[in-house]
């Protein structure tokens, strides 16, 4: 029997809607499971069970985040079937970071009223990012939440638990002075910096749809790209080169996030001139007269993920990336000092 409750959905919640949206999404969760899935959706927790082959000493590796002010871009567009990528992107590329391979992913979703199939979409692109990123969603939760967000709007956070046995975890403490540091292209601003972004361009729903040349596309278009997730040719290069730190670059950009893969006492020293600035970010510079030191402190510039490996490796680890189609770029080297990242 289906609870209903007339009371309820007067004060603004229709439990029935809840109930659909849930039968809508069972088909994008049943295209996550993965070896390891126990639980069923609908129950109160979900159950996961790890394979432990080969490890020596198995070590829960834990990310979470959100979407940020993206979320404004697909409320204008009306388009919501790729934010959901964004959400997982942001959380397992974190994970991966110290080396781990993401087991398992929850969603929470706050809308100010249920819309069944708009729901559907958003988790339809959960399940996707899922899917490149070869972990299972195996719960969430959906709120309706009436007179705290307006009826068209929500917000979408995530919650990822990868794994990676304690002789693999990548912290950056085999770093030496003169390592190379590989950048792998982004797929453009990702999820971060959203806020000046849309300050940027007074971002509404007429100048979303202006047609860009150096873009080849909308600006709406080319701003809601999703975030690209780096799981599965990360995990490749791991298998292939000796990788020594890793840094996913997000909201801070060059000079926040580099700093946190260093080991203590050595700097990040960086070429911006070796790899190219994705048109995006050159027209962000532009129309809002932004300094470039304020571009590399809040954007990823093209670069979403920066890998430390040996010099040695550095011809290698670049091809490989290449053949599991990455843009990778040759952009730094490691050198002792405390600043933490230069860029020249």
């Amino acid at each position: 029997m289906k609870n209903f409750s007339d009371s309820y959905k007067e004060a603004g919640v229709d439990v029935t809607a809840g109930y659909k949206a849930v039968e809508l999404m069972k088909q994008h969760v049943a295209r996550t499971n993965i070896p390891g899935v126990v639980s069923n959706i609908g129950s109160f927790g979900g159950l996961f069970q790890p394979d432990f082959t080969g490890m020596k000493a198995p070590i829960l590796v834990s990310g979470t985040d959100g979407v940020g002010t993206k979320l404004r871009l697909a409320f204008l567009m009306d388009k919501h079937d790729t934010i959901g990528v964004d959400c997982v992107a942001m959380c397992v590329n974190d994970v991966i970071c110290c080396g781990a391979q993401p087991l398992f992913f929850l969603d929470y979703l706050a809308v100010g009223k249920n819309f069944p199939e708009k729901i559907e979409k958003i988790v339809s692109g959960v399940a996707d990012g899922c899917v490149q990123s070869n972990c299972a969603l195996v719960g969430g939760e959906t709120a309706e939440m009436p007179g705290f967000y307006p009826i068209d709007e929500y917000d979408l956070a995530g919650f990822c638990v990868g794994m990676v046995d304690r002789e693999k975890v990548i912290d950056g403490s085999t770093m030496a002075e003169g390592d190379a540091i590989i950048g792998i292209q982004s797929s453009g601003v990702h999820s971060n910096g959203f806020s000046l972004v849309r300050k940027v361009f007074y971002v509404n729903e007429e100048n979303l749809k202006q047609y860009y040349e150096e873009l080849g596309t909308t600006l709406g278009e080319a701003l809601l790209t999703p975030t690209k997730i780096y799981v599965r040719p990360m995990l490749s290069l791991m298998k292939t080169c000796t990788v020594k730190a890793v840094s996913h670059v997000t909201g801070g950009g060059f000079y926040e996030n580099l700093p946190r893969m260093m080991k203590s006492g050595y700097t990040a020293k960086i070429d911006t001139n070796a790899f190219p600035t994705l048109p995006i970010f050159d027209l962000i510079q532009k129309v809002g007269n932004i300094p470039t030191e304020d571009m590399y402190s809040t954007f990823n510039m093209g670069i979403g993920m920066c890998v430390v490996v040996p010099a040695s490796e550095a011809e290698k680890a670049i091809a490989h990336l290449k053949e599991n189609g990455e843009e990778a770029f040759l952009i730094g080297t490691v050198v002792k000092g405390e600043e933490g990242v230069v860029l020249c």
